[in-house]
């Protein structure tokens, strides 16, 4: 289908139901975005399931325009449909979840029901894989939309079969090094330690980070320089002493190889920002300091092979989705600029 986008207004109010309200199928778009409203594992807060639809549907408030990138809404982004089976089943095993762990916070491993459950998300991980590989050879970018943070293990796995070496630049509240929780081994608590089984992974930067345990702790000293850890008070203790965010990002980005998978938790975020998400937690980073480190980033000369978010809770309002929703418009934008398909 051919697209006649002069007759387009990127200033009028979009078109309703599409992602940002642009005029693009996945069939038309350069970048497809694939939606998995999965939270089977969360441990804390659900409502992670419902975040790509809510994100897909705020989109539309999202004005077009990008002062760095003439015309990047040109470029051409799509979803696919939220799948309502997964968002089905993903109702179901949480409920199962819920009851293997109620009575001592960890399932029983002999219990049947946490195999039903591992077997699923692996099952998951599996259609991701499929799902991202069918557009891939069509020549397509790739990113996915969570869904809890388990949801890209399908993803990073097919790029690991298509990069010899990548790294990832990871969002986060959180380590997720974990080598399982409550029992469930795709956990969203165990998203980069299954990442990191992955040879192709050669570093792994995580951003952020102010909540973890002694496990994670000790694997990232194992880990001997293939983990870097910049902790959310690190970050904040550096600037309050005279460094500026600009030299903590040259840093941040010195440590990555030229490919770069960026995995953004919306929990990163200084709470005010996602009040919803599963799992928040006090501090964090500004919403500002995000746009500035991708470009930074971009600018260095990395590309950005592909990215999720995920997290994204929406409440009584939009207004999770809304944040989320802008950090998906700027993610889309500069991996476009990074593969050389949008120009600054």
């Amino acid at each position: 289908m051919n697209i006649d986008l002069d007759s387009y207004d990127p200033s009028g109010p979009g078109m309703p139901g599409s992602l940002f309200g642009l005029p693009f199928t996945p069939e038309t778009a350069n970048l497809v975005i694939i939606p998995v409203p999965w939270e089977v594992t969360v441990s804390y807060h659900s409502g992670t399931a419902k975040g790509p639809q809510a994100v897909i549907d705020a989109s539309s408030q999202v004005d077009l325009a990008v002062r760095d990138i003439p015309d990047a809404w040109k470029l051409g982004v799509a979803n696919l449909e939220v799948p309502q089976s997964l968002l089905e089943e993903s109702s179901k095993l949480r409920q199962w979840a819920e009851q293997l762990v109620a009575e001592t916070g960890t399932a029983n491993p002999a219990d049947p029901a946490l195999k039903k459950i591992n077997d699923a998300c692996e099952n998951l991980n599996i259609y991701v894989r499929s799902t991202a590989q069918t557009w891939m050879k069509e020549g397509k970018m790739v990113a996915l939309l969570g869904g809890d943070h388990s949801t890209p293990l399908g993803l990073l796995r097919l790029l690991s079969e298509r990069y010899d070496n990548f790294g990832i630049l990871q969002f986060d509240a959180h380590m997720d090094l974990r080598k399982a929780y409550q029992g469930f081994t795709c956990s969203h608590a165990s998203i980069m330690y299954n990442a990191l089984k992955l040879p192709s992974v050669s570093r792994l930067v995580q951003v952020g980070i102010r909540d973890y345990s002694d496990e994670e702790l000790d694997l990232v000293r194992r880990m001997q320089g293939r983990v870097s850890v910049w902790y959310d008070e690190d970050i904040r203790a550096r600037m309050y002493e005279g460094e500026t965010w600009s030299s903590i990002c040259d840093r941040i980005i010195d440590e990555l190889p030229e490919n770069v998978y960026i995995s953004f938790d919306i929990d990163s975020l200084i709470p005010i920002y996602c009040p919803n998400t599963g799992t928040p937690v006090p501090g964090g980073l500004d919403y500002s300091q995000i746009p500035y480190l991708i470009k930074k980033l971009v600018k260095s000369g990395r590309k950005i092979i592909s990215f999720d978010l995920n997290e994204v809770s929406p409440g009584e309002t939009d207004w999770d989705a809304n944040v989320g929703a802008r950090l998906l418009y700027t993610l889309c934008n500069w991996m476009a600029v990074s593969q050389g398909r949008l120009k600054v």
